[in-house]
């Protein structure tokens, strides 16, 4: 999709897909959500790939039974991994989805929140063994 824009686009274009409510806009994005901290590509990358390291490395610690948390990581990294390769080649994040209510976002966007979501939900609300527990196992 972000090739498409890319080569039938100019940035700035929105084309309706349902008029008022739902456009694809083309937007490079400098900065971080909202366009905060623009222009600071390698804070970003370098930011990028620390939390990947760090996704990466409590991956393998996480139990199988929470497969919110293992899928929640996933799409964060995913999402990471997509906005760093934009980044990489273009020096901008690349954001195309216009609800017209909210700014411009991607597919890497939609990921990043969603895998933060699920890690926060099961933070919130599964129980984690104790140290006590695991120790009288």
């Amino acid at each position: 999709m972000k090739q498409y824009i890319q080569a039938h686009m100019l940035p700035g274009m929105s084309i309706p897909v349902i008029d008022g409510i739902f456009h694809i806009t083309y937007v490079l994005n400098p900065g971080a959500a909202f366009g905060i901290l623009e222009n600071q590509r390698v804070f970003f990358i370098v930011i990028a790939l620390f939390m990947l390291g760090l996704a990466f490395y409590f991956f393998k610690h996480i139990p199988k039974k929470f497969m919110l948390m293992r899928l929640g990581l996933s799409l964060l990294a995913g999402g990471a991994i997509g906005n760093v390769i934009d980044r990489v080649q273009t020096g901008y994040v690349i954001d195309f989805l216009d609800f017209r209510i909210w700014p411009v976002f991607n597919l890497a966007d939609m990921a990043i929140v969603t895998g933060v979501g699920c890690v926060i939900y099961t933070l919130v609300f599964m129980s984690f063994p104790t140290e006590d527990q695991e120790s009288s196992r």
